[in-house]
């Protein structure tokens, strides 16, 4: 489900970011804006786009580790130091 949900954002952003373009093309084939404009417009978008995908995977990291805690699952640094303490 979740990879669904990851699926369905990245397409949904894709589509957006196609519609986007197009727009920004027309306005520059009607003179309202030049290609330099766009070219920042697509650069700021695409800037705020990464630190959104980056705050995004630190909530997620965030999240899955709170759902890892409270369902009990044993983390790697768990497994690890009971085979340390086996090898004893």
């Amino acid at each position: 489900m979740l990879k669904d949900l990851i699926y369905f954002g990245i397409g949904s952003a894709l589509l957006a970011k196609e519609k986007v373009e197009e727009e920004l093309q027309k306005l520059v084939e009607k003179g309202k804006l030049s290609k330099d404009e766009v070219k920042k417009i697509v650069e700021e978008a695409k800037k705020k786009g990464e630190e959104e995908e980056k705050r995004a995977k630190e909530e997620l990291k965030k999240l899955l580790k709170e759902v890892i805690e409270e369902a009990g699952c044993a983390t790697k640094k768990d497994i690890q130091e009971l085979k340390k303490l086996l090898e004893k």
